[in-house]
């Protein structure tokens, strides 16, 4: 997902000691007592840019080190944890979690890798990464929710065929499906996955872009090409691709399918016009499972055009088999600045219209 990323290794062995840092006590704060050694694991840093994961002079991996106890070296393309079993395990699901997160974002800040050690001990003790419950093992990785709104989320995908999940950005909607609909693919529970997105952006543009129409379309599904790649290796998603496996669509190719074994996903709901949800929905055959995602408060149809994600709510209200799940600002993985950024909005739009301003004379 990260095209311009580069790898740095280290010729010399790094290390990053829970006890407080200074290099005149190097030897001294490397020591760890043998009682409290009970595990040592490594993980893989030579997918992602090594600067960004380990911080400016390494603070990012200092900032773990100290807040779960444990001693970290760098040797090459490696990252060595050492200590106990239980801050090993917590802090090895934290890496993953921000490697993966590398894959998407060029630079990780110092506050969002703090925002999510908070998160993790806020939790308690996580489970490590594909070995607890609700972790989803795609071909590159193990992925698991980050939040109990995103567990919640996970848990209605697997028990119902019809999942509508509305949220602000940053709560991991679109790549939480496309994680589970890569899942299935792999557990042979579904036949193929197909990815739809409403290219409403584009309006009656798209004629005067240039190319084909897949060509003109490409850049309003591009996040979905994103997340595969973070999911399958770049051979078999093409393959997949190839083989109609895998496909990525806009919205508008659906009419008149019937999906049976699908996996299908549509993304950015909330752009869909009543009469285009309806026919989303009415495409599900035998054996089929549907994740609608979107954002019900950054609409990009006209003012005066109906949401098919706002509809739907009053029309779905008790049907068996599907399930709505809300997801809040406390369920953003992003920046921690988002997470404000989305409660200042809330407050605004939630605050009483003082009607127009007048102008002084």
């Amino acid at each position: 997902m990260l095209s311009g990323l580069f790898c740095l290794s280290f010729p010399t062995t790094r290390r990053f000691s829970a006890a407080a840092f200074h290099p005149l006590q190097e030897s001294f704060a490397l020591r760890l007592d043998s009682s409290t050694t009970a595990h040592k694991t490594s993980i893989s840093i030579a997918e992602v840019d090594s600067l960004s994961l380990l911080g400016h002079n390494d603070r990012h991996l200092d900032l773990i080190g100290k807040n779960y106890g444990i001693n970290l070296v760098v040797r090459g393309e490696k990252l060595l944890l050492d200590g106990p079993a239980t801050g090993v395990s917590q802090a090895r699901e934290l890496l993953t979690h921000l490697i993966a997160r590398l894959r998407q974002t060029p630079r990780l800040s110092g506050e969002e890798v703090r925002a999510l050690i908070a998160r993790e001990l806020q939790q308690g003790d996580p489970a490590p990464a594909g070995e607890g419950e609700g972790a989803m093992r795609t071909y590159k990785a193990a992925v698991r929710a980050r939040s109990n709104g995103q567990a919640q989320y996970l848990k209605a995908i697997e028990a119902h065929d019809i999942v509508f999940a509305i949220g602000p950005a940053g709560t991991g909607k679109t790549y939480l499906a496309v994680a589970a609909a890569v899942a299935a693919l792999r557990q042979k529970q579904v036949s193929r996955i197909v990815l739809a997105r409403p290219a409403v952006e584009a309006g009656e543009n798209l004629g005067f872009l240039p190319g084909a129409l897949e060509d003109k379309v490409d850049p309003y599904l591009r996040p979905l090409y994103d997340a595969l790649h973070d999911l399958l290796e770049p051979e078999r998603l093409k393959r997949y691709q190839d083989m109609k496996i895998i496909e990525v669509v806009p919205l508008a190719y659906m009419r008149g399918r019937t999906l049976n074994e699908a996996f299908i996903i549509l993304d950015e709901a909330q752009n869909t016009t009543p009469q285009q949800m309806k026919m989303f929905l009415t495409r599900l055959g035998s054996g089929s499972k549907a994740t609608i995602t979107g954002d019900i408060t950054q609409s990009d149809l006209p003012r005066e055009q109906p949401s098919g994600l706002v509809e739907i709510q009053k029309i779905l209200t008790s049907i068996p088999g599907l399930a709505f799940c809300y997801l809040t600002d406390q369920d953003v993985i992003r920046n921690p600045l988002v997470q404000e950024i989305i409660k200042a909005y809330e407050r605004h739009e939630q605050a009483p219209d003082p009607g127009p301003a007048r102008q002084g004379r």
